[in-house]
């Protein structure tokens, strides 16, 4: 009865173990809450919601500017007799640029190219989010199986070791034997406890990297990825954030030449105003003004020159983005193949050693092989199978790699299920510059205040 309860015990633990265990978690899994959580893609939209501010800023500066102030004065006047007056003036006024040589037009422009880049950029901060999630991934699970592969061979060399005693005790073996079985013991428990180190590493990155702690990873196939390198290059160069971006920055530079030669011609403006005295006496005006500069110590010149320069400069920086992505594609897909290469190596190295490994015990058995040939095959065996845990996730994260120097590793391309962040949904409340009074601009505030909340 006893004995019963006993394993009844063992049984309801084993199965409280079991059934604890967290659920399988794929790769999209890990992804969809990698994008869901991540505080780094929270701030780049936030400053690409900044960048929007920028175009309405721009266009505000197209349309009319009114004030308006008040200001009460007290005078004394001691001769011929002392006299105190005090007035008031209340005074509102308007100002509307007509005419700036296109400046304020050329500004809007410049902004929208920057708001564009700045969706690129947040298309890369993107794809890093979802390749350090994969690397995260990829690195719990290989540590797991690095952790699971030393703690078989810390079994198997305490077998080896117990029977090395074993044979040495009916004087089968010497001491050499039973001593280096205890060395490689003492050897595979130092590396299982390396295996688990890193274990605890990875799973503190995933943390950081998903947003979530790791749970039972299931296995991964690499992703599908383009069989040529020149067709791979090709793709990037059209669609790699990082090149729309500098495009983008080289757009915004040459408008701002413009914006900075366009300093030098006439200003148009619409003055008006209406004022009111303590008196009750009432006066308005309406003017136009023209005005252009004359001499400014070579500002607007040096101004012109230093567009210039910064134009030139961000070409420059498109020409080596471009060489940069296709650097990164051409590394990616070595990666890839030489990880290809490496696994299909190590299944072979596997096979070979399982029966080199399997051969040499039984003929140890039989006293024609030693001790240390046993450990010799076991060593051989684990280092293949270790070869090929390394590639296999080499291999993964090599074929996630390429895609992100590709441009598609997104949530949209991946058919992750997240809500998608729509870049062009906060632009479009505010490119018209509305005030904050106006239900458009009470609709912004409701959405920061949201968003803040979050």
């Amino acid at each position: 009865m006893i004995r019963r309860k006993s394993i009844a015990t063992i049984a309801m633990i084993m199965s409280l173990c079991v059934g604890s265990a967290a659920p399988a978690q794929t790769l999209a899994d890990a992804l969809t809450s990698a994008y869901n959580n991540s505080g780094l893609l929270d701030q780049n939209r936030a400053l690409l919601r900044a960048a929007d501010e920028g175009v309405a800023q721009s266009v505000s500066a197209t349309l009319p500017v009114i004030n308006w102030s008040i200001s009460a004065n007290r005078s004394r006047v001691d001769v011929p007799v002392e006299t105190t007056t005090t007035s008031a003036l209340a005074r509102i006024s308007a100002d509307l640029t007509l005419y700036n040589g296109g400046a304020n037009r050329l500004a809007i422009e410049a902004q929208k190219e920057v708001v564009l880049g700045t969706r690129q950029a947040l298309r890369g901060v993107e794809q890093n989010v979802l390749l350090r999630a994969v690397q995260a991934y990829m690195s719990v699970l290989s540590a797991r199986e690095f952790v699971q592969l030393r703690e078989n061979n810390v079994r198997l060399i305490t077998q080896e070791f117990r029977a090395a005693q074993d044979r040495f005790e009916v004087g089968e073996v010497t001491r050499t034997d039973v001593a280096l079985a205890e060395a490689r013991l003492a050897a595979a428990r130092s590396l299982l406890a390396a295996a688990q180190g890193d274990l605890a590493r990875s799973q503190e990155e995933y943390v950081v990297a998903v947003g979530a702690p790791a749970q039972n990873a299931r296995a991964v196939n690499p992703a599908p990825v383009s069989r040529s390198l020149s067709d791979a290059k090709a793709f990037a160069v059209r669609n790699h954030p990082s090149i729309l971006e500098a495009q983008h920055s080289v757009a915004a530079a040459d408008l701002n030449v413009l914006r900075a030669e366009a300093s030098v011609r006439p200003r148009v403006s619409l003055n008006a105003s209406v004022s009111a005295d303590d008196d009750s006496n009432s006066s308005g005006q309406l003017g136009l003004t023209l005005s252009g500069p004359i001499y400014n110590g070579g500002l607007i010149a040096s101004q012109i020159r230093q567009s210039r320069s910064n134009r030139d400069a961000t070409r420059s920086g498109l020409h080596l983005t471009v060489l940069g992505i296709e650097q990164q594609v051409g590394n990616a897909y070595a990666s890839l193949q030489v990880a290809q290469a490496s696994r299909q190596a190590s299944e072979q190295q596997i096979s070979a050693a399982e029966v080199a490994f399997q051969g040499v015990r039984e003929e140890a058995s039989l006293g024609s092989r030693t001790t240390l040939d046993v450990l010799n095959a076991e060593q051989e065996l684990l280092d293949a199978r270790a070869n090929r845990i390394a590639a296999q996730s080499d291999e993964v994260v090599a074929s996630y790699s390429l895609l992100a120097a590709m441009g598609l590793l997104t949530a949209d391309h991946l058919n992750l299920p997240v809500q998608q962040y729509d870049p062009a949904a906060y632009y479009n409340l505010v490119d018209s510059a509305p005030v904050a009074i106006s239900p458009q601009g009470q609709a912004l505030d409701r959405i920061l205040e949201a968003i803040g909340k979050e």
